[in-house]
């Protein structure tokens, strides 16, 4: 018998687990019957520690197998993609009815925020009435009739995972590269995925903020993966700056909307989204190369094909059919909307403590069991090398709130110096 605290002090000491350990841990995290300060002392003891390959194939293998593992059988690729995260990062709510236009299956399974950073199940609840945590049969329904779903993990799927993401958010472990990977990789196994792209980023709003962190992580996961049978490939993208101009919940959806429906394609979203979006047309057989891949997406843009996909999905998970027509009506909204304005040109962004502020406006949690504001956050970012006047649009509850926003918006930025403009997608791992 592995008893949790014997697993626990095997790695606070530096020692090797056994599949068997890992698997008998993984099991109490299902069962609870591994308390949760039992898990935040494992997963400390990991992320001081750290796990051999072999020990990491485990710990994502006994993840996957702690629930149901789809199979499917659809007319084309199902493919998924996957952000480390970041502020901004309203990716996942265009890529996945861009490549379902282009051919793609995307059944994506979708955390809540973590740490610092925004979190697409928490966007998604924004939405007036859709359901983001559906039974297993209307999700597999919902991605064949429209081409995606984006859902959050039911109890079905890598159930160890879900317990084990709430507990790192809230015990300082979510940078440990070994959990990210079991992680990321447990849930798309479980989802039964035929390929995957992760998206890294680095840079002050990433949880990696050196390249070679990024690029360990990205080693990482694509090297599990691919040995535990799923083809997988990595981008390693900036994230010195927000990535959209908007950061909350509510605020990101309606950008998400406005990308696809052609009312604003700011060029750094675009590019980082439409290079995911094709390194998985490709990985899924659906073109021959990036550049063929990307045309085919700028027209299931141009053409509206995917924002009408992504009606569908919403409408077919119990969101309003004309969100993307009247995306004000439905959506809410912050009683108080306040202008941040500076003269000057922005020479750099503390991009973490955008996303800190958002979770001080009541848009993202300090606890596992904290509910969430969708309205607030923020909107009309400024990026490195404007000099607009406008540092960003804080959406608040109340004046105090807008008060408190206002300064550590003004704190995250500083003012000088135009720097060298860095390419949106930094490096490709495969």
């Amino acid at each position: 018998m592995s008893l949790p605290q014997e697993t626990i002090r095997r790695k606070r000491d530096g020692l090797t687990l056994t599949e068997a350990e890992i698997a008998a841990f993984v099991e109490g995290i299902t069962a609870e019957t591994v308390t949760e300060g039992q898990a935040a002392a494992f997963a400390m003891a990991v992320f001081f520690r750290g796990l051999s390959l072999p020990e990491r194939v485990a710990l994502t293998r006994a993840m996957t197998a702690s629930g149901t593992v789809l199979a499917w059988d659809l007319p084309g690729p199902v493919l998924d993609k996957h952000s480390t995260g970041g502020i901004g990062d309203t990716v996942s709510l265009a890529l996945a009815p861009m490549v379902a236009a282009c051919g793609g299956y995307v059944p994506m399974i979708s955390g809540r925020g973590l740490g610092h950073t925004g979190g697409t199940l928490d966007k998604l609840a924004s939405i007036p009435g859709y359901d983001v945590a559906p039974g297993l049969d209307r999700f597999q329904a919902v991605t064949r009739a429209v081409g995606c779903a984006i859902i959050g993990q039911t109890g079905d799927l890598a159930p160890a995972d879900r317990r084990l993401y709430a507990i790192r958010d809230v015990s300082g472990t979510v940078e440990s590269l070994d959990l990210i990977t079991a992680s990321i990789l447990s849930k798309k196994l479980a989802a039964g995925l035929g390929g995957l792209v992760m998206d890294v980023k680095v840079g002050s709003g990433a949880f990696m903020a050196e390249r070679d962190a990024a690029r360990a992580l990205a080693e990482s996961i694509v090297t599990v993966a691919n040995g535990a049978g799923l083809p997988t490939r990595a981008l390693i993208t900036d994230m010195d700056a927000p990535l959209a101009s908007a950061a909350g919940n509510a605020v990101e959806v309606a950008y998400a909307i406005d990308y696809l429906t052609g009312r604003r394609r700011e060029p750094h979203f675009h590019a980082v989204t439409l290079a995911l979006c094709a390194e998985m047309l490709v990985l899924g057989g659906l073109c021959t190369g990036v550049d063929e891949a990307a045309a085919r997406l700028e027209d299931a843009l141009a053409s509206g094909r995917a924002a009408e996909i992504f009606s569908r999905m919403v409408a077919m998970l119990g969101g309003p059919a004309d969100l993307l027509e009247k995306p004000e009506r439905h959506l809410p909204r912050a009683p108080v909307v306040r202008k941040v304005r500076a003269e000057g040109v922005v020479a750099s962004v503390a991009t973490r403590e955008i996303g800190l502020a958002v979770i001080g406006l009541g848009g993202g949690r300090t606890r596992p069991q904290d509910g969430i504001d969708p309205a607030v956050g923020f909107t009309d970012l400024a990026r490195p090398g404007t000099a607009s006047g406008i540092l960003g649009i804080v959406h608040a509850r109340d004046d105090g709130a807008a008060e408190a926003a206002e300064a550590a918006l003004r704190a995250a930025y500083r003012l000088g110096k135009a720097p060298s403009v860095e390419p949106a997608v930094l490096e490709r791992v495969e």
